[in-house]
């Protein structure tokens, strides 16, 4: 079984990860179940194992800790759910794309459960929503903003790290990075879009939803 836990208040950096490292070993040494950790961090900048320098445009805003997953900046703080998924992949199929795939289903099924279509992009992780509600690219293409983010790591094939979703943090602080080096969209969140969603609820949606894309040891099947 899955053991599901929610931190209370605005949790540390360091202190997570030193916690989940220590799951993760114990996950992997057969002593501890799978677990989904619910938690805030305080306001800080993550940096991935492919950030760049120059996408770290307020250096002094907020704390930046170099994070170990892969992927680039990305902001967290509070007002947004980070989720962090420790599963066996020894048993579930030692499979990373079709774990962040199982990721990505999640999410999108989690933000249907409030009418939020939420879609993936070739090229771009994490999870967008369209906004016709925008005036569109200089190109003409309709605007698209990101509403979760997806980063991960992977230790004798157990993950660690996992997803974060925007349900109404501060939107400005996202200024001090370019969000995942994508700089040609923006970021956005539930409360953003207009929907009076809070952190209970989306935990709520999110514990609703989990079975879709990890059924008992396994993973979704791939699209």
């Amino acid at each position: 079984m899955v053991e599901w836990r929610n931190w209370d208040g605005l949790v540390p950096y360091a202190e997570a990860l030193a916690a989940m490292e220590a799951r993760v070993a114990r996950i992997a040494a057969g002593t501890a179940p799978e677990a989904v950790w619910l938690l805030e961090h305080p306001p800080l900048y993550t940096a991935g194992t492919s950030a760049r320098p120059e996408d770290l445009t307020d250096p002094d805003r907020f704390p930046v800790h170099v994070a170990g997953r892969g992927g680039q900046y990305t902001y967290h703080g509070p007002g947004q759910r980070v989720v962090y998924v420790m599963l066996d992949l020894n048993s579930r199929g030692r499979d990373i794309r079709r774990f962040v795939a199982a990721l990505e289903a999640w999410v999108i099924a989690a933000l249907a459960e409030f009418g939020v279509t939420g879609e993936i992009r070739e090229g771009r992780v994490g999870v967008w929503v369209r906004r016709p509600d925008k005036a569109p690219n200089p190109d003409g293409t309709p605007r698209e903003d990101k509403i979760a983010a997806i980063g991960v790591k992977l230790r004798r094939w157990v993950s660690f790290h996992g997803i974060s979703i925007n349900v109404e943090p501060d939107l400005s602080h996202f200024s001090g990075i370019v969000p995942c080096g994508i700089r040609e969209h923006g970021v956005t969140s539930l409360v953003d879009l207009g929907l009076p969603v809070t952190l209970a609820d989306l935990d709520l949606a999110l514990r609703a939803t989990f079975a879709r894309a990890f059924p008992a040891q396994g993973l979704a099947a791939a699209p």
